[in-house]
């Protein structure tokens, strides 16, 4: 230890240490299956104090951070398409602030019942509201569920948290501010500012931004440039007229957040975000008082257990009654069983700013490291779970899904086609049949929304999952030709095929494959009737576009 301190006299050499030491945790969390956010706090405490005490140049890693937290909200601004706000929904909208309402107040409750103070409590309890986007969605894309009705409900929810933290971070700057001052006075004055940097906003989205993106856009390198300057400049500004640097900065990722460049720009800064980042986790570990963390192990423990069990819970609770299979819902909740790395900034802001102190601090980074760690087994293995819990689930599914308009559908005139799956495939498919064909279809769906949508039509369309072994009760086989399943899963689509083989189903199937491992897992169980969308796209484009005008030329 003495050796390493001796050589970390040098900033360079610290870093250089430093990254070192990321790199090998990096690698020992890969091979655990962990995000790089436990393994970075696991950094700050291995560097700091309480062990190897490296870390010497303390403003050059606050400011290092500083900017990696911009950097990182400016890219969730970047993700908030104004124009796709409607998109999120009315269940992502409900779940999100149900969960936070939900979260904030059981939360509450215990902290005050463990004995905390009231504004601890707060803290605590708004800390466990907030979950990975990170994480989740790179968990999520790893397992192909990105695009999935629960993948695209987490999303949805996820983007709400976000904008609470922001409306939380605003509310805290007006507290910062305020100090023994008439509150009142301070709440207008935050809602000036706000009106005035929102507004400021939205002219640079309208009028600055498009103009000066479409100069830069000629240079990848200048236009990811730029990105960062307005970030930090946001970031600046915002903390001038008194508020957090963070609101600037996802305020500045949302002037973009319309523009066809964001995504370029995004891509080229997340490597940038996650590097920055980890300076903000080893700044954080740094300053953690191993000594007062341990006097809070018995408390982060009944946290912990409150947002790894809680918070599926609540997410179960407000999905059942808004229709969904216990499965999707399941799978959703999964999504909000840690606390994220906004949780860690806002208590780092609550310290700063003297609302907490360190072992409150302590006690929420327990907490994250805690439940980030075992949500990420939970989502990776989260189908075994599924399967070992769904028998005690059905208390959160409401029966009449599968009742009432069911039963009409089924007693109307014999149906030709069956289409699984109403996604955008599934729907041109009904489009095409409807206006060309006079055969008559019966569509099955597992979004509760969307069923409803084509049953407000008169649609013949129920709701239904794959993994429901009663689902091929409900649909009427007696005279339908064809199945077309739009649901890209291999092993869906492999059970399907089983169950109506056992009922002596004669007519076509057809199976939509994505992946290859797809393509090959079906042709392996000997399935025929593979539709690969992609293809299918490629193939009428040439027949429709292509080949006219090769013909017109020859």
């Amino acid at each position: 230890m003495t050796c390493l301190n001796e050589l970390s006299t040098s900033p360079f050499m610290e870093f250089a240490i430093i990254l070192f030491f990321a790199a090998l945790l990096g690698i020992i969390g890969q091979l655990l299956k962990q995000p790089l956010i436990v393994m970075f706090i696991f950094l700050g405490v291995l560097v700091g104090p309480s062990f190897l005490d490296i870390v010497q140049s303390k403003e050059q890693i606050h400011l290092l951070a500083d900017i990696g937290i911009a950097i990182l909200l400016f890219i969730v601004g970047l993700k908030l398409d104004l124009r796709l706000i409607k998109s999120i929904g009315k269940i992502a909208l409900m779940t999100g602030i149900g969960q936070v309402i939900f979260t904030s107040l059981f939360g509450y409750v215990i902290g005050i019942a463990l004995g905390f103070s009231s504004m601890e409590s707060f803290y605590i309890a708004v800390a466990l509201t907030f979950s990975s986007t990170i994480i989740i969605v790179k968990l999520l894309s790893d397992k192909k569920e990105i695009d999935s009705l629960h993948g695209q409900i987490a999303v949805g929810f996820l983007i709400v948290q976000d904008l609470v933290v922001i409306l939380v971070m605003i509310i805290l700057s007006t507290l910062n501010r305020a100090g023994d001052s008439l509150i009142g006075v301070e709440i207008g004055l935050t809602l000036i500012y706000t009106m005035i940097f929102v507004g400021f906003t939205f002219l640079a989205m309208r009028y600055f931004v498009p103009g000066i993106t479409l100069f830069l856009a000629r240079s990848i390198e200048l236009l990811t440039l730029f990105g960062i300057a307005w970030a930090v400049a946001m970031a600046a500004i915002s903390e001038l007229i008194g508020f957090s640097a963070e609101v600037g900065a996802f305020l500045a990722g949302v002037t973009l957040a319309s523009s066809p460049y964001k995504d370029v720009i995004s891509s080229r800064l997340v490597s940038l975000r996650d590097f920055l980042l980890l300076f903000f986790f080893v700044n954080l570990g740094s300053n953690l008082n191993l000594s007062l963390i341990g006097e809070q192990i018995p408390s982060s423990i009944i946290f912990s257990l409150f947002v790894l069990i809680g918070n599926p819970l609540i997410v179960l609770v407000i999905m059942g009654i808004m229709g969904y299979r216990k499965r999707t819902s399941f799978l959703a909740g999964l999504t909000v069983a840690q606390i994220s790395e906004f949780s860690l900034i806002f208590a780092g802001l609550g310290l700063a700013v003297g609302h907490i102190n360190e072992e409150v601090l302590g006690l929420i980074t327990l907490v994250g490291l805690i439940t980030i760690a075992l949500s990420t087994y939970m989502i990776l293995y989260s189908y075994p779970l599924y399967d070992f819990l769904a028998p005690i689930l059905g208390v959160f599914e409401k029966r009449h899904i599968k009742e009432g308009k069911d039963r009409m559908a089924r007693d109307q005139n014999p149906f030709e086609i069956v289409v699984i799956g109403l996604g955008r495939f599934g729907t041109e498919i009904i489009k095409r049949i409807e206006e060309k064909s006079s055969a008559k279809y019966f569509g099955v769906d597992f979004d509760p929304q969307v069923v409803r949508e084509f049953q407000e039509q008169n649609k013949s369309v129920i709701y239904g999952d794959l993994e429901d072994p009663e689902l091929l009760d409900r649909i009427p086989l007696q005279h339908v030709k064809c199945i077309i399943n739009t649901v890209p899963n291999a092993e869906f689509a492999v059970h399907l095929v089983k169950r109506l083989g056992r009922l002596g189903f004669k007519g076509s199937i057809y199976h939509t494959a994505l992946q290859k491992i797809d393509q090959y897992l079906l042709k392996e169980e000997g399935i025929e009737g593979i539709v690969i969308p992609y293809q299918l796209a490629a193939t009428n484009f040439f027949n429709d576009y292509l080949n006219p005008v090769l013909q017109k030329n020859q």
